[in-house]
């Protein structure tokens, strides 16, 4: 099981990867939600926004009312991460669960 910390690593490295490729994401994905990511095994929550590509203002706990939500096990997500777990195969698999809107799912499959 990994950390609460090696969680919180692994966002920052999401995070600092679609900030690396914002111009190319901005294209893709031009909404402003918020987000949530759950972390089953651990109890724990990160909140943030989801903004011209980018994963800003991350923070520890949840936001319920959060329009983008994962949740996943904390190695689970450590693997998605790294490359290890393939999005579609954990999701349609039923390791991870992604709750969004329709609209929001089209959208966030660009960036998958």
């Amino acid at each position: 099981m990994a950390t609460v910390d090696e969680c919180r690593v692994a966002l920052q490295k999401l995070s600092d990867r679609l900030a690396a490729n914002a111009a190319e994401a901005r294209d893709k994905l031009d909404f402003d939600r918020s987000l949530v990511c759950r972390v089953t095994d651990l109890g724990i929550a990160f909140h943030g926004r989801l903004k011209d590509g980018q994963i800003v203002d991350l923070t520890d706990g949840d936001d319920p009312r959060a329009k983008l939500k994962l949740i996943s096990s904390s190695d689970d997500l450590v693997a998605l991460v790294d490359g290890n777990l393939n999005v579609m195969s954990a999701w349609t698999s039923g390791r991870i669960k992604i709750e969004a809107g329709v609209l929001d799912l089209l959208k966030l499959r660009k960036l998958l």
